[in-house]
């Protein structure tokens, strides 16, 4: 058994030397399958000499595979079987890793337990976001590798290791998943369930999220979970209302709204201008106008957590859907609506009838009169 890796390597020197693709190819075949066969018993100068063989092969191959599927092909191969070996040559490791090639880099990216954090950080740092998904789907990760790969700012990765409940994120890096989620509610729910995310970043993450993406949490919380999360909900709304109740002055706005009236221009063009600038006093101030009410009726129906209200002064005010949408986004408490809640709302909005609209502002109205609440 000594002499065998002896021979098997006079071999190699004979395909590197004739140059050919197939042969090579060949040949990492089967020193592959001579290294699987006793890889725990080798000492460390049999592994050594693989590990050379491994080397010279992989240089014969690399320089073809840029021109040569099948060389790619060889490449990948090597790869997929190497890569969950625990004995596998750490240089050979190494190298196969930092292949450009996915398909190549991928399996030992992966699986191999040869790198080192400082391999995966260097790869992190350097190569594509291909390479960095197949180091976020490791079956165990440090925080100082997944500080690198957050670092590159990919959803797609940050997307994988929140799913991968064998990385471990530090507070810093969850607070870069933390800003990703406002405009992601996939990787909001999936970051929610986290045990391992810090309250106050739990909070945070909640802060932005819509209710319906609140309640897709709740319902996928383990039930250890549960309780936190729906503290942090209340946390994160109670944030809401005090954010909202900031004072505003009106003042200003008014006396706009009362220009444009004067001028003629009180209608859905000046509305919509105001929305897409997300001027708030003024589209608050205009929209109560134009639908015959209230700022203080608006003003609640624009700061609550919950989206449709508003449309019932947009229907009275007989605007179009895309002034709905922009004063939708205006809303001081959510900044921007996310599509799929847009897309249930515009559904309501069409299904909303001008006389159901007007009866129901008409009722809120009066809810909200003086005499109204003395009784």
């Amino acid at each position: 058994m000594s002499d065998l890796p002896l021979s098997i390597a006079n071999e190699v020197e004979a395909a590197v030397a004739a140059g050919s693709t197939q042969k090579c190819a060949d040949m990492a075949g089967r020193v592959t399958a001579l290294f699987l066969a006793s890889a725990g018993r080798f000492n460390h100068e049999q592994t050594e000499l693989f590990s050379d063989v491994f080397e010279r092969l992989i240089n014969t191959i690399e320089l073809r595979a840029i021109a040569d599927i099948g060389a790619r092909i060889a490449l990948a191969e090597l790869s997929s079987q190497l890569a969950p070996v625990p004995q596998a040559p750490a240089s050979v490791m190494r190298r196969l890793a930092r292949n450009d090639e996915i398909s190549v880099a991928g399996p030992v990216l992966t699986e191999s337990a040869r790198l080192s954090n400082d391999d995966l950080i260097e790869i992190a740092q350097t190569k594509s976001e291909k390479h960095l998904l197949a180091i976020a789907g490791r079956w165990w990760l440090q925080e100082v590798v997944t500080d690198a790969l957050l670092a590159r700012r990919f959803p797609s990765v940050s997307r994988r290791l929140v799913d991968n409940p064998g990385t471990r994120v530090s507070p810093a890096g969850f607070a870069m998943i933390v800003g990703q989620a406002v405009s992601d509610p996939e990787l909001t729910i999936a970051t929610g369930i986290r045990s391992d995310l810090p309250s106050d970043l739990r909070s945070r993450l909640l802060r932005h999220a819509t209710e319906a993406v609140r309640s897709r949490l709740l319902s996928r919380a383990p039930p250890y979970l549960f309780e936190d999360i729906q503290a942090a909900i209340a946390a994160a709304s109670a944030g809401a209302d005090r954010e909202m109740a900031e004072a505003r002055d009106f003042a200003g706005a008014r006396i706009a709204a009362a220009r444009l009236k004067k001028e003629g221009r009180l209608n859905e063009a000046s509305l919509f201008g105001l929305a897409k600038q997300k001027k708030y006093e003024a589209t608050i101030t205009v929209l109560a106008e134009m639908s015959r009410t209230s700022v203080e009726l608006v003003r609640p129906l624009m700061q609550s957590l919950r989206s449709d209200g508003i449309l019932v002064p947009c229907k009275v005010a007989e605007v179009g859907w895309e002034t709905v949408s922009a004063i939708l986004d205006c809303r001081f408490s959510t900044g921007v609506t996310a599509p799929d809640e847009l897309a249930r709302l515009k559904g309501q909005f069409i299904g909303l009838t001008t006389e159901n609209a007007q009866r129901t502002l008409r009722l809120w109205m009066v809810r909200r009169s003086p005499s109204s609440s003395q009784h």
